[in-house]
């Protein structure tokens, strides 16, 4: 695969972006796709390594050593069709996505993985700017109609592939726009939405309907996530108008600070925080005003939610940016001391980069205020052992808080919606559904399925994907009796 001496002879290449300060005066993409001259060498160092360990670390399973080959051999097309047979969307995952593949690389033993993502991410953009990218209406509709509920990368998937199959296909959701956490949970700096606004031209050119600002049942989703329905629909109406459901929303319940001051103004969720932004990129009215401007902030949480929260905080120019984590800090090795397993690992975000204190083993203890709103972090430093934490006796400390956001991920998918289906649950809240066999993505209730954090809880977009993928096969054999969709 690529060049048999490549490896030896090429370095990885990081793709071409903006300076720190550069970026924060703004919310565009700052990461460029590779130049097709730098993608050919970059596919060059893929090795012919006999078991392609990137595959299996991959959860869609991308075909990575033959894309890599195809571009050393300057292939491109050929390239977007691999790319695009296992992975409907691979502009997400070109951008945002961790890159497992990359850990499990053989060359990630003593070396520099290849360039994995950044390959990915240069085809489907030139496949874009190309404009092989072409809608694939079905040839034969089936006569059944399908429901998605939630517009995530999970729903969206399926979407596409069902439509694709034959069906008839109308996507629900309760926020004014679609793309779910990928529209209003990812900044613009990370994920521009115009690269979800292109593919849905192309779902709705093969026959998808998309209704938005629909909830479905009465309940709100609840604090610390946007609900902005303006209608609702039962689930019994869905089940009466449809030959098929599939449950695709997100993780989206919170995991909420229950100590004293938690009540204060100025603390929020960082997904009250972060959706108003993308509104305000978008270029909507009448966005409340929450901002983080000359405030000191403290993120408590040391996820992707978190760096998103510090690179937003920067760009509205917050006074100070403090990032807190429970856990302790990870080993800052440059290799993989797992492989091909992901490594629990120091990680640096480009948020990161842009300015921030970050510190671990740190268990936030109140929050106290002035007029009702936050002023003071009380916090105290933990110790670990055998995987418990311990507070350390003499180390609490406070320290200036104007804004505290709280992003310590996410419990399980909206309790309501479950119920509104009346669908059996697992131990953590989320549907209850199996992988694999005959009742593959099906739940206890007849015609109803389930994938992407429904099913799994919170999770990759890459592994959403995965899931819409599979459930649409499931749902194809359950309409028609099989089906030649992938896997």
């Amino acid at each position: 695969m690529g060049k048999v001496t490549g490896f030896l002879e090429y370095e990885r290449l990081e793709e071409p972006h903006e300076d720190r300060d550069a970026r924060k005066r703004h919310y565009r993409e700052f990461y460029l796709r590779l130049t097709d001259a730098d993608a050919k060498v970059q596919g060059a160092r893929c090795m012919d390594c006999g078991i392609p360990f990137c595959m299996q670390g991959c959860p869609v399973n991308n075909i990575i050593p033959d894309f890599n080959d195809l571009i050393y051999r300057e292939d491109w097309r050929q390239a977007m069709e691999t790319l695009h047979s296992t992975n409907n969307f691979p502009e997400f995952t070109g951008r945002i996505c961790p890159a497992p593949c990359e850990e499990a690389c053989v060359l990630r033993i003593n070396e520099d993985a290849v360039g994995i993502k950044s390959i990915e991410h240069a085809i489907i953009d030139k496949a874009w700017e190309s404009g092989w990218v072409k809608a694939q209406p079905a040839a034969h509709k089936t006569g059944r109609k399908v429901a998605v509920v939630g517009s995530g990368p999970a729903g969206l998937a399926c979407a596409q592939q069902l439509a694709r199959a034959g069906h008839a296909v109308t996507v629900f959701e309760k926020n004014d726009r679609i793309g779910g956490l990928l529209r209003y949970g990812i900044p613009d700096f990370k994920l521009e939405k115009r690269v979800i606004d292109r593919r849905l031209e192309q779902m709705g050119a093969e026959g998808v309907v998309f209704r938005t600002g629909i909830r479905i049942g009465k309940e709100k989703a609840g604090k610390g996530v946007p609900d902005w329905a303006t209608e609702s629909i039962a689930a019994q109406q869905l089940l009466a108008d449809f030959d098929a459901i599939v449950l695709a929303g997100g993780a989206e319940v919170a995991r909420d600070l229950p100590i004293p001051g938690r009540e204060l103004d100025g603390v929020h969720f960082a997904m009250e925080f972060l959706p108003l932004q993308n509104k305000r990129v978008a270029g909507d009215a009448g966005v409340p005003e929450l901002w983080a401007s000359g405030k000191h902030v403290v993120v408590i949480g040391g996820g992707d939610t978190g760096s998103d929260c510090v690179g937003t905080s920067n760009r509205h120019g917050a006074a100070s940016v403090t990032q807190f984590e429970l856990l302790p800090m990870p080993p800052d090795v440059e290799r993989n001391p797992v492989w091909p397993y992901w490594p629990t690992r120091l990680r640096t975000s480009s948020s990161h980069e842009e300015g921030v204190e970050r510190d671990w083993s740190i268990a936030t203890k109140l929050l106290a205020g002035e007029a009702g709103k936050v002023k003071t972090l009380k916090a105290v430093r933990l110790a670990w052992k055998d995987g418990k934490p311990a507070e350390i006796p003499g180390s609490e400390f406070d320290m200036p808080a104007d804004m505290v956001l709280l992003a310590m991920g996410f419990v399980s998918p909206v309790q309501s919606l479950l119920g509104e289906f009346g669908v059996q649950k697992d131990a953590r809240g989320n549907a209850g559904a199996q992988t694999e066999g005959a009742r593959a993505y099906a739940t206890s209730v007849p015609k109803v399925f389930a994938a992407g954090d429904m099913r799994r809880g919170q999770s990759l977009v890459v592994w959403a994907i995965r899931e819409g993928r599979q459930a649409a096969r499931a749902v194809d054999a359950f309409l028609t009796g099989f089906s030649e969709l992938p896997r």
